[in-house]
């Protein structure tokens, strides 16, 4: 892969100079290949990734706990297809469903129609997860996907009845689809970016990773340690905070070092040329 580091505001005073560290696909490597270096999708074509703290699933660790199973039985009644994205009829109706709850979750306008519309007609899905009440057929909920192989499913974006009765309905969605791809043997399963208490939820998950700048950690107390760190006022990078060293990586950078997947090749002013 190819990087790019984008500027962002600099706090001159601490010395921190941070930047958005952008990736693209080189010839060879596939969706999965970034993915798995902490790189989650930038645009809907896969041509532009972006280093986040993001989370997945293990799914070869995975298995269903009694909280699990709890809320698979709550949604007892709903069933679900897995459908090819080309197959998948994107029709007004489903169009209109997706952007109400869109509205109400992030906001007015937050994803236009363009955005949506972009999000069903490009790479980035390439196959949705239709969920349907079985006794009245009413459609409740549609998760957009990308597959690669069994390498990894990425759960991108959830639509769904926010009026239907069973509040941990979205809840539920995604428990299926974890439960669903370990069933049939992915390895990995992506939840997206973790960077609020609010998105502990996805983490209730047996062979849950977060990834944390250097490789993917399975520590639940590091991954609460920094959203607690997200609160408070930053003065400092996190690898220079001495107590985030004690706590998590014996005091050291040694051992950070040396597991770090990215190594970059210095190349000379002759060479260059």
């Amino acid at each position: 892969m190819k990087l790019l580091f984008s500027e962002h505001k600099a706090d001159h005073g601490h010395y921190i100079y941070s930047y958005a560290i952008w990736a693209f696909p080189e010839a060879g490597e596939t969706p999965a290949d970034l993915f798995n270096q902490g790189f989650l999708p930038s645009s809907r074509n896969l041509d532009r990734f972006y280093l986040c703290r993001q989370l997945r699933v293990n799914l070869g660790k995975f298995t269903p706990s009694s909280e699990n199973r709890r809320v698979l039985r709550k949604g007892e009644g709903i069933i679900f297809e897995l459908i090819p994205r080309e197959k998948f009829d994107y029709t007004p109706k489903r169009r209109e469903f997706c952007k109400q709850y869109a509205d109400a979750r992030f906001g007015k306008e937050v994803m236009g129609y363009e955005r949506l519309d972009s999000l069903f007609n490009n790479k980035v899905t390439s196959h949705v997860l239709l969920f349907t009440d079985a006794s009245t057929g009413a459609e409740l909920g549609i998760v957009t996907l990308y597959l690669e192989g069994k390498k990894l499913a990425f759960y991108s974006y959830a639509f769904y009845d926010l009026n239907y009765f069973n509040k941990s309905l979205g809840l539920h969605m995604m428990t299926t689809a974890v439960n669903h791809f370990a069933d049939n043997g992915f390895e990995f399963i992506h939840l997206g970016s973790c960077y609020s208490q609010s998105s502990l939820y996805k983490t209730q998950f047996d062979g849950v990773e977060f990834f944390n700048g250097v490789r993917w950690s399975g520590d639940l107390k590091e991954l609460k340690y920094l959203l607690e760190r997200e609160t408070k006022e930053v003065t400092q990078h996190l690898l220079e905070s001495e107590e985030y060293r004690r706590l998590f990586h014996e005091g050291g950078l040694d051992k950070l070092v040396v597991a770090s997947g990215f190594s970059v090749p210095i190349v000379s002013g002759k060479e260059k040329s």
